[in-house]
């Protein structure tokens, strides 16, 4: 692959293509402020680590950057992206395959696009996202910074300038109410996808009534009836 042109955006050189750019205008036009502010971060901070980082810097790096930038297209404000019975996740990398096939046309092969969307169906699973292709990783780590703080970030490569330049074009105001207000929407408004997830202990802190619906859905409450009538 060519090298891609480039920008300098928080203090940090990211790959400038038509693509990318209208990548961040579908984020704005369907995020509130907050929330877009968070998927800019998390492209930014997954930069400054995968460039840092020998086993990230071989990376697709038109896609890492849509797929930090559309990972959360699942919390949109708009309805026509957000269905009524998948995890936030799939609905965000679902969107971001619509928007690939609509607008890259061959440029996304099936490879690209499965790289995005697999970084983004992943970016709440750790234990596995770790363990996928480079653009999987490098999503998750800039995700990750952005909710540890410079302290957390993964391998300790991004520094207190670095972290401050990225938080000075994109600012963290709101970001905490914000993504409160995201999960506990879900476990109200579609509590099917949220009770085998990290999401349920929002639903089980904050939505009333939650923690009684979570019992009767919990893994051993759903295997083991039927493993025992299998005996």
């Amino acid at each position: 692959m060519s090298a891609l042109p480039t920008r300098v955006y928080g203090g940090v050189t990211v790959p400038d293509t038509p693509l990318i750019t209208k990548a961040l205008d579908l984020a704005k036009a369907h995020m509130k402020e907050p929330l877009y502010n968070h998927v800019v971060r998390s492209w930014l901070f997954g930069f400054v680590i995968a460039d840092k980082a020998p086993p990230l810097q071989s990376r697709d790096r038109e896609v890492h950057a849509i797929a930090a930038i559309l990972h959360d297209l699942g919390w949109s404000s708009t309805l026509e992206l957000v269905s009524a019975d998948k995890r936030f996740e799939v609905d965000g990398a679902d969107d971001a395959r619509a928007f690939l096939q609509r607008e890259a046309g061959e440029s996304f092969d099936v490879h690209r696009l499965q790289l995005v969307w697999d970084s983004i169906a992943l970016h709440t699973t750790p234990s596995i996202a770790l363990h996928k292709e480079p653009e999987v990783v490098a999503t998750l780590f800039g995700i990750m910074t952005d909710f540890r703080g410079v302290e957390g970030a993964p391998m300790g490569l991004v520094t207190r300038e670095e972290y401050d330049a990225v938080v000075a074009v994109a600012p963290r105001a709101g970001f905490k109410d914000g993504f409160r207000d995201v999960l506990t929407g879900l476990c109200r408004t579609k509590p099917d996808t949220t009770y085998d997830n990290f999401v349920a202990d929002w639903g089980v802190k904050y939505v009333e009534g939650y923690s009684e619906d979570l019992a009767a859905h919990r893994t051993i409450g759903v295997l083991e009836p039927g493993l025992e009538m299998l005996d």
